[in-house]
C-alpha cells in the first residue's frame, strides 16, 4: 500500500501533467530567440498573429516599468528598442502567469501575496544585479527569474498549511519541512514545471537550487542563483508578500553576500528603489 508520501508525491506529479502547456506562440517565440540569425521582424511575425500576446506586449512597453518617454504603438518598434530576448522574457512570464492563475491549486497561500513576494524577488534580484554591473539584458533575466523561483510551491494541496506552519513556529528551512512533510520539495516540483515548459538553464537553476546555492558552485549560472536568492531573502527580511519562507538567518544572509561579492551597502543600497521597482512591476499580473 503507497504511503501518503507517495501518493502526495504522485498527485503533485498528476497536477503537473495536467497543467496546460505553454501555447505555440510561446513556443514559437522561445525557438525564434534561440537563434542566433533571427531577426526582430520574425519575432513580430510571430507575435502578431496572437492579438492578445501582441496587445500584451505594447502594454507593457509603455507601462511605468519601461518608462519610455514616447508612447510605442508598432509592435516592431517594441521589439527593437527592447532587444530579442527582453521581448521574449516578457512572453514567457505573462504567459506562465495567466497559465498558473487558471491552475492554482494551493489555497494555504493566497494568490496576492504570493505573486508579491514573487514580483519583489524578481525586482530584488534585478536591482541586486545592477549593483554588480550586470548589462541591462542579464538584469532582465534576473527579474524573470525570481518572478519565477517559487513556482514549484504552486501545485502543493491542502497538506502544504501544515508545512508551513511547522516552518513558520519552528523557524526551520520551508523547503526541508516540505520534504519532511510532504516526500518533495518545491525545487524539485518547480524543476518538473521547469521541464515540462523548458525554461532556460538560468531560470531552471534559479527555480531548482535557490535554497541550496552550493549546488550550482562553479556553474555559470551559480551567480545569478544566488543572486536570486539574496532577492528572496531580501524579500522575506522587509516583508513584500508571503510565500511561506520563514525569516532568513543573519548569517545565511552573511554568506550568500559574501559569495557574491556585494558589501553591505551595496546590498542594502536597492532599499529605496525596490518598493518603487515592485510597484511598476504589477503591471506584469494585470496584463
Amino acid at each position: 500500500m503507497a504511503s501518503h508520501k507517495e501518493r502526495q508525491r504522485r498527485e503533485i506529479e498528476k497536477f503537473i501533467e495536467r497543467m496546460p502547456s505553454l501555447s505555440t506562440t510561446v513556443g514559437k517565440v522561445m525557438e525564434i530567440c534561440s537563434r542566433t540569425d533571427a531577426s526582430p521582424n520574425e519575432l513580430n511575425k510571430v507575435i502578431s498573429l496572437d492579438p492578445v500576446l501582441a496587445g500584451q506586449v505594447l502594454k507593457l512597453i509603455n507601462s511605468a516599468y519601461y518608462s519610455l518617454v514616447n508612447k510605442v504603438t508598432s509592435l516592431t518598434r517594441a521589439i527593437t528598442m527592447l532587444g530579442m530576448n527582453t521581448v521574449k522574457n516578457m512572453v514567457l512570464s505573462t504567459a506562465i502567469i495567466r497559465t498558473v492563475a487558471g491552475t492554482k491549486k494551493s489555497r494555504a497561500l493566497p494568490t496576492t501575496k504570493f505573486w508579491a513576494h514573487s514580483i519583489g524577488v524578481g525586482v530584488s534580484a534585478k536591482l541586486l544585479g545592477e549593483a554588480k554591473g550586470f548589462p541591462a539584458m542579464e538584469r532582465e533575466e534576473l527579474f524573470i527569474a525570481g518572478l519565477l523561483h517559487d513556482l514549484g510551491k504552486v501545485p502543493f494541496g491542502d497538506d502544504y498549511i501544515e508545512a508551513l506552519n511547522i516552518a513558520k513556529f519552528e523557524q526551520l528551512p520551508l523547503y526541508e519541512v516540505e520534504l519532511d512533510v510532504m516526500g518533495i520539495n518545491h525545487q524539485e516540483v518547480g524543476l518538473m514545471i521547469a521541464d515540462k515548459w523548458k525554461l532556460n538553464d538560468v531560470i531552471t537553476s534559479c527555480i531548482g537550487t535557490h535554497h541550496e546555492i552550493d549546488k550550482m558552485a562553479g556553474d555559470d549560472a551559480g551567480q545569478k542563483v544566488a543572486l536570486v536568492a539574496l532577492g528572496n531573502m531580501y524579500t522575506n527580511i522587509f516583508d513584500h508578500g508571503y510565500a511561506g519562507d520563514p525569516f532568513p538567518r543573519e548569517e545565511d544572509v552573511e554568506l550568500l553576500r559574501r559569495s557574491v561579492d556585494l558589501t553591505p551597502d551595496e546590498f542594502c543600497g536597492i532599499g529605496e528603489r525596490v518598493i518603487e521597482e515592485i510597484r511598476k512591476a504589477e503591471v506584469f499580473l494585470k496584463l
